[in-house]
């Protein structure tokens, strides 16, 4: 199921693998893992920023690598959240939050973005598109409204990106869990969506079946960036619960969002 909103635009080879880290001088060093083109060569720089761990892999890996298959030339770099280890030998600094009250405060969002815009630095000629699944999708998201131009494109995946609205919802099914009535510390998307530059294009997909986060809350921040002018691809995934990372139909969208997007020429 596909559903379009107002303003609406819509050989397996990897060239190679390399672990690095990347940083500003304002940040610690996070955890970044690099597959496919070289910084100099690549047109499109794909950044994935995973979930939370509960219901989502922490551990991108395979995702990075079949979109770096499938979209030979570019490249793609996996990173790791503050606090966050991939069960594989990965590990970022800092400490991660104990759950959505505070796991996507400020600063802790600010430290993917810097690790983010040094990443930008370093493919200079690469347009920047970052992949968001879960909790990964809202710092996404908040990052696009805060840090205009760090990104020219967005793929939110499984977003609960109306998150006060969305803690109530998981409140109410968990009634015994105070942590869902602890005092909101993390930033909201539908909050920072004014920020977000008309340039910017976005693909937002979630599950049909995802009974944790259902449609309606990636729904209301599709629909704010439609009502803002941005070029909004919003898609239902039928029969699909949480995770849908590596549902075939996000490496779709994924693609189809990066070739509408303009070349760097410098």
């Amino acid at each position: 199921m596909r559903f379009k909103l107002s303003l609406l635009l819509l050989p397996l080879l990897i060239a190679g693998c390399a672990a690095d880290r990347a940083s500003t001088p304002s940040s610690p060093k996070l955890f970044t893992q690099g597959f496919g083109a070289k910084p100099s060569a690549a047109p499109t720089l794909y950044v994935v920023v995973h979930g939370d761990g509960a219901r989502t892999k922490v551990d991108t890996s395979d995702f990075a690598r079949t979109l770096a298959a499938a979209e030979p030339g570019s490249a793609v770099v996996r990173l790791l959240r503050p606090g966050y280890s991939d069960g594989a030998g990965g590990q970022s600094p800092g400490t991660r939050g104990t759950s959505s009250t505070d796991d996507y405060s400020a600063e802790r969002i600010a430290a993917v973005g810097d690790a983010i815009a040094a990443l930008r630095t370093r493919y200079r000629r690469a347009r920047v598109v970052a992949i968001g699944e879960a909790g990964g999708a809202i710092v996404v998201a908040n990052l696009a409204g805060l840090r205009p131009g760090l990104v020219d494109g967005i793929v939110l995946v499984s977003c609960p990106c109306a998150l006060p609205e969305w803690r109530k919802f998981i409140a109410a099914r968990e009634p015994n869990e105070p942590r869902w009535k602890e005092k909101l510390i993390s930033l909201d998307p539908l909050q920072t969506a004014g920020g977000i530059q008309p340039g910017l294009r976005a693909a937002i997909l979630i599950g049909g079946a995802d009974t944790r986060v259902p449609a309606r809350f990636s729904r209301s921040y599709a629909e704010a960036l439609s009502l803002r002018g941005i070029a909004t691809d919003f898609r239902i995934i039928p029969d699909r619960t949480a995770p849908v990372l590596e549902d075939p139909q996000v490496i779709e969208a994924t693609r189809r969002l990066a070739a509408a997007l303009p070349r760097r020429t410098s």
